[in-house]
């Protein structure tokens, strides 16, 4: 499914901002976050936010169409107004997945507390939102713009050698591990920390795969920060502690690394917490 081919616009009172209001939408963390849970208003503040209650009714069947079928679902939120963006922010949350895309297309995505329910913004070239998604999906569709990497590897030897003589093996893997991928789907992980590189071996590395459009945070009791690479399906994936301090760097050769996946369980259970939130507020939603 193509964000070009949104099935859902939530239309209705609430749904369309006031004449002259400025949007506000929801705001892209840049920094580590610990779970919070949403906070809503009571039942009786929120009964006249149309736009916000179909927006949640969308949610519900979305998550169990997903649970039937597996097939992502998208609804465009760009039309709410901002009391009832804010709400459906509320009622979602902030969870530990962010996304950021700088390539052919710019874009912010958040993982609400319901695991995998995403949040997507697209900015224009003045970095003004010009769509707002509603997702449900294992991974957000945001996450395709990584199979635009298509720069191959150089593997050749540089002029000073002996200098990166322990990265050299490592790239070499990387590209047999990466044309095994393409062939026959056979995900590979080098794990760079067990390894007596330098830094300017990694550096090296880092030069030689070069940069995709993607950069993932994950957040929980650590970090974790997944970058996409110029080459296709290779990514760094690197894990630092609570004190932020790296313990884990490592190189992995697939479509998407498992550590940003949400799990069929996690989104049945965001189907049974939805139900849960909204019961006492709109229980035809719930």
């Amino acid at each position: 499914m193509s964000i070009n081919h949104i099935p859902v616009h939530v239309v209705g009172p609430g749904s369309q901002p006031d004449a002259g209001q400025e949007l506000k939408y929801i705001e892209m963390p840049h920094d580590m976050a610990t779970f919070r849970a949403p906070h809503i208003p009571e039942p009786d503040k929120v009964e006249h936010l149309a736009g916000a209650r179909e927006a949640m009714r969308w949610l519900g069947n979305a998550l169990s169409a997903y649970g039937d079928a597996g097939e992502p679902q998208l609804a465009d939120l760009t039309a709410l107004d901002t009391e009832n963006r804010a709400l459906v922010n509320q009622i979602l949350g902030e969870g530990e997945v962010s996304v950021v895309c700088n390539g052919e297309v710019t874009a912010r995505c958040q993982e609400s507390t319901l695991a995998g329910v995403w949040r997507t913004l697209f900015f224009d070239d003045e970095e003004r939102v010009f769509c707002d998604l509603l997702e449900v999906a294992a991974t957000p569709q945001l996450l395709d713009a990584a199979e635009g990497n298509d720069r191959p590897i150089d593997t050749s030897r540089p002029a000073s050698s002996r200098a990166v003589a322990s990265a050299m093996p490592i790239l070499v893997e990387v590209q047999a591990s990466a044309e095994a991928y393409a062939a026959n789907g056979t995900p590979h992980s080098i794990n760079l920390s067990l390894l007596p590189l330098s830094e300017s071996e990694i550096e090296f590395l880092d030069e030689r795969l070069g940069r995709g459009a993607i950069d993932v945070l994950s957040r929980g009791y650590g970090k974790c920060q997944v970058i996409s690479t110029a080459a296709p399906n290779v990514w760094w994936v690197r894990y630092y502690n609570s004190m932020g301090t790296p313990i884990l760097n490592s190189i992995e050769v697939t479509a998407i690394p498992e550590i940003i996946v949400a799990a069929d369980e996690d989104l049945r259970d965001s189907a049974e917490r939805l139900g849960d939130i909204l019961a006492p507020y709109w229980p035809e939603a719930s």
